[in-house]
């Protein structure tokens, strides 16, 4: 299989530079960009507190029960060193705050410190990973007015303002010892399911804890903070305190950096059309890989239009370096694992598309109003051998090429997952 991926790829690079395509180039570039693991996905969201009511509140929604869920931490990083090694390149992991290991003892969420965190640090300097983190602010009693940050209960607003100041100060504590700034990402979940009369009353709310939570400066060496918006939810149809309006604001006037999901924008809104606006006036971006289903958010990400038309922005507005990219998704009807990497190949899958594309030459054409040689040239570049070229650089990354990683994948769960 080697000899003949290696006699293709040489074939294939050849018909690239015919078009001024160096793949040899766009493989070195591709290489360098890492994708962030939501750890998430390997244990449906549920986290490793020690309470009875963990789970109440607010509850995030992982449908299925698909055997091999991860247990405890131990089991998630075991089941994340697989995906990894079935990932071509160097990437990252993210953590929410309810993944500490708290020694079996009850820590209240405004109660959290980075000690709770050490031993993902020791495994990811170990592995050479970056870790990220995120504040949990659902899945909680605390969370089961629908309200947390945007709360009319001071007491409420106050418990939660703490826990998110506590994981910026995790977060930068990751990035300092990791050697490599950790993005800190906000979601909420407040919102009405039906009709609301004070909005204004909400978000004022919202910003007054924001600017609490934001005002204390962290170093940007260690910590990227960003907040992420939502078009609605479950218990939030009609009313969504932090939407995409409200966090762009907001990111305008505070160093914090918008987070775009995939899924959470209505089905016919292009998130892709939004990079090259927001990179105008914005240093950093990050972007969600999920994939919404009618009003369901957090698919796993596959090889779609969505996600080419996104990496394509990324690539044409020469933004790899300042768009950050993390999956979002938690499938429990399906191996987790094979989620994972599922979404992983893909994102780059995606990447490696939009690099192989000769945009100076589509842009030449643009600008000389040749809009049907740009159209036809667009249309020849979708059936270009670029499986090829991903093929080899699988196999130069050490990881399985074309369909052998699904066996791998198949294998784990037999011989590990299975086993629980």
């Amino acid at each position: 299989m080697k000899l003949d991926i290696e006699k293709t790829y040489q074939s294939t690079r050849e018909a690239y530079a015919e078009i001024g395509v160096d793949t040899d180039a766009v493989l070195k570039r591709l290489g360098q960009k890492k994708i962030s693991l939501p750890c998430w996905q390997g244990d449906d969201v549920r986290g490793f507190e020690d309470r009875a009511e963990a789970h109440s509140g607010s509850v995030i929604q992982a449908t299925g029960s698909y055997p091999g869920r991860a247990r405890n931490a131990e089991e998630l990083r075991r089941d994340l060193e697989k995906a990894l090694s079935l990932i071509p390149g160097h990437h990252r992991v993210n953590l929410h705050a309810i993944y500490g290991e708290f020694g079996g003892k009850r820590v209240e969420r405004d109660e959290i410190e980075a000690g709770h965190f050490e031993v993902w640090v020791e495994w990811a300097s170990e592995k050479g990973l970056g870790l990220d983190f995120n504040a949990t602010l659902f899945s909680h009693p605390k969370a089961e007015s629908g309200f947390t940050l945007s709360s009319k209960d001071q007491g409420i607003r106050n418990f939660w303002t703490e826990h998110v100041k506590r994981c910026r100060i995790i977060a930068a504590h990751l990035g300092r010892n990791l050697g490599s700034s950790a993005l800190h990402n906000l979601w909420i979940p407040d919102g009405m399911k039906d009709a609301c009369a004070d909005r204004g009353g909400y978000r004022a709310l919202l910003k007054q804890s924001l600017d609490e939570i934001y005002s204390v400066a962290l170093d940007p060496s260690q910590i990227k903070d960003s907040v992420e918006s939502k078009l609605f939810g479950i218990g939030s149809e009609s009313f969504v305190v932090g939407s995409h309006e409200f966090y762009l604001g907001y990111t305008l006037t505070h160093p914090v950096m918008p987070c775009l999901d995939l899924g959470h924008f209505h089905p016919t809104e292009s998130v892709a059309d939004k990079i090259s606006s927001l990179l105008l006036y914005l240093p950093e971006v990050l972007i969600h890989v999920s994939r919404g289903v009618r009003w369901d958010s957090d698919h796993v990400a596959i090889f779609d239009d969505i996600l080419r038309e996104v990496a394509q922005e990324i690539v044409r507005s020469e933004a790899l370096e300042r768009v950050h990219l993390a999956l979002d998704s938690f499938d429990a009807s399906l191996n987790r694992v094979g989620a994972l990497v599922t979404g992983s190949r893909a994102t780059l899958k995606a990447l490696l598309f939009a690099l192989l594309e000769p945009t100076q030459k589509i842009v030449e054409l643009e600008r000389e109003g040749n809009y049907f040689a740009r159209l036809a040239l667009l249309e020849e570049l979708k059936t270009m051998p670029f499986g090829a070229v991903w093929d080899h650089h699988c196999l130069t990354s050490g990881t399985p090429a074309e369909e052998a990683w699904i066996s791998e994948i198949i294998n784990y769960e037999k011989e590990v997952l299975r086993r629980r």
